[in-house]
C-alpha cells in the first residue's frame, strides 16, 4: 500500500488527473474504472481542462464504472450514466461504446450482471481502478459484509447509504433501494487501485483502513492485499487518525 498525503482537496485531484494523463499518454488504449460520487469530481474537471488545452485523446481508451442504480435511466439526471456524460464524456473524446456503466434498466439483472463481468474478463482486465470510499468502508455498493470474493452483483442498498446519497436526489424516496455494483473480486482483477480519501467526515475512515486488519466488515480494507495500491487522501481526512 503506498501513500500520497497531499494538503488539499485541490492537490488530491490535480495529484490523480496526473496520474491519469500519464496512464494515457504512455498508453493511449487504456482501460479506466471509473467512479462517481462527489471526490472524483476535482480529476474529472482537471481531465477535461487538460483534453481541451494540451488534447490527450480518448479516442481508443475504455471506461468501465463501478456501479449504477437500479430502475434508473440514463437520462435520468441521478443515475452514474447520466452523471459520467455530465462531468466527463460529454467534454473529452471517448466514443460513446467504449464508455461502459451498468444497465440499471436490464429486465435481467442477473444476465447484466454476468455480462458486465465478462465485459471487464474480456478487456484483460482494468489498467487503473478509481474508487472513493464509504464513511463504513464501502468501495461501489459492496456494503460490510460482502464476501471478498463477490464478482459484479445485484445490491439492496443500506439505510444509511440511501440517507447519504439522498443530496444527489430531490427526496430521500427517490433513492433507489438497490443497485448493481462490481464486486470486490471484480475491483482487485485491476492490475492497479487508486482510492481517494477527502474530507473530514471520512477520517474514521482512513483510520481504520490504514490500522484495521483486513475484514470483510471493513470492505475497503481487502484493497490491502492488493500489489499495487495507491491511497491519496488530503490532510482533511487525517483529522482523528
Amino acid at each position: 500500500m503506498k501513500l500520497i498525503e497531499v494538503e488539499t482537496y485541490e492537490q488530491l485531484s490535480e495529484k490523480t488527473s496526473e496520474l491519469i494523463i500519464n496512464k494515457i499518454k504512455n498508453d493511449p488504449h487504456t482501460k479506466l474504472g471509473l467512479a462517481t460520487g462527489s471526490t472524483p469530481l476535482g480529476a474529472y474537471k482537471r481531465l477535461i481542462a487538460d483534453h481541451t488545452k494540451n488534447g490527450t485523446s480518448y479516442e481508443h481508451v475504455i471506461t468501465v464504472n463501478l456501479d449504477e442504480y437500479v430502475g434508473l435511466a440514463e437520462s435520468h439526471s441521478s443515475s452514474y450514466r447520466y452523471y459520467m456524460n455530465e462531468e466527463l464524456f460529454n467534454h473529452i473524446n471517448i466514443k460513446r461504446e467504449n464508455a461502459h456503466v451498468p444497465d440499471g434498466t436490464a429486465e435481467d439483472l442477473d444476465e447484466e450482471c454476468k455480462r458486465y463481468e465478462a465485459l471487464i474478463d474480456n478487456l484483460g482486465g482494468i489498467d487503473l481502478q478509481l474508487l472513493g470510499i464509504g464513511q463504513n468502508g464501502h468501495i461501489g455498493f459492496n456494503e460490510p459484509g460482502t464476501p471478498f470474493d463477490s464478482v459484479t452483483h445485484v445490491v439492496e442498498l443500506t439505510e444509511n447509504t440511501r440517507r447519504v446519497n439522498g443530496r444527489f436526489f430531490k427526496d430521500i424516496d427517490e433513492v433507489p433501494t438497490r443497485a448493481i455494483t462490481m464486486g470486490i473480486a471484480s475491483i482487485l482483477k485491476s492490475k492497479e487501485i487508486v482510492l481517494l480519501i477527502s474530507g473530514k467526515q471520512k477520517a474514521e475512515a482512513l483510520h481504520r483502513l490504514l490500522h484495521e486488519e483486513i475484514s470483510e466488515q471493513f470492505p475497503a480494507s481487502a484493497l490491502k492485499s492488493h500489489p499495487n495500491f495507491t491511497v491519496i487522501y488530503d490532510k482533511a481526512a487525517l483529522e482523528g487518525v
